[in-house]
């Protein structure tokens, strides 16, 4: 089953007392009963107010992730098929189990890729960008444009957080989550995919063609 390119379900957050490693003693009882959110957690780690690694990283295989649009329209005001040749760009980023985006360049991104690569012996990208130009056929009467499927791979793991002094009565806190990254082309057996998507024009497309500019032609935008 192919994964979901936004998994929505997030680890527990697990003090470290739970895990019988010693919290603070004598922290105040109210702090120790609090907890904080997961996005409280990886704030702290990209600020560095707290010290953070991404534990027992767990690699995913490959997968193709959902076509998006890429290019511009092609609108054909002509009585014939057109063709043409369209320019296409496209950037893939990152994820993480909330959905939220992983900053490429980033501490949060550069703390998985140093878990990655100490553990795989290669590296994690968590950004890709490309951009090419294809020629495509749009028959008279419709629209068409570029969509594009990239290579995805997931990397699920357990953000452990140190303070200096406690936060929410613990020095540790840990908790799960999967980053969801572009994988480089024929990863796994897995290639990219660019299609031409074509549909009828609209009526408000349809009077763009009585234009002079765009009367029996084919054009752009």
């Amino acid at each position: 089953m192919t994964p979901n390119r936004f998994r929505r379900h997030v680890g527990r957050l697990v003090p470290v007392a739970a895990v019988g490693v010693l919290a603070l003693a004598g922290a105040p009882s109210a702090a120790a009963d609090e907890q904080p959110t997961r996005q409280h957690l990886l704030a702290d780690c990209a600020s560095g107010i707290g010290k953070c690694t991404f534990n027992s990283p767990t690699v995913g295989k490959a997968y193709r992730g959902g076509f998006h649009k890429v290019s511009e329209n092609l609108f054909n005001c002509s009585s014939s098929n057109a063709t043409q040749s369209v320019t296409w760009s496209d950037t893939v980023g990152s994820s993480d189990s909330l959905g939220v985006s992983v900053t490429t360049g980033g501490k949060i991104a550069g703390i998985v890729d140093l878990s990655v690569t100490a553990s795989y012996n290669h590296s994690w990208s968590t950004s890709h960008s490309e951009s090419s130009s294809l020629t495509m056929t749009v028959q008279p009467g419709e629209v068409g444009w570029i969509s594009r499927a990239q290579v995805m791979r997931q990397v699920s793991g357990t953000w452990q957080t140190h303070y200096d002094s406690p936060k929410w009565g613990h020095y540790y806190w840990f908790v799960g989550d999967t980053i969801t990254s572009p994988a480089a082309n024929g990863t796994d057996g897995v290639t990219n995919a660019l299609v031409v998507d074509t549909r009828k024009m609209t009526a408000a497309e349809k009077r763009l063609c009585s234009s002079a500019a765009h009367r029996g032609k084919a054009f752009a935008r």
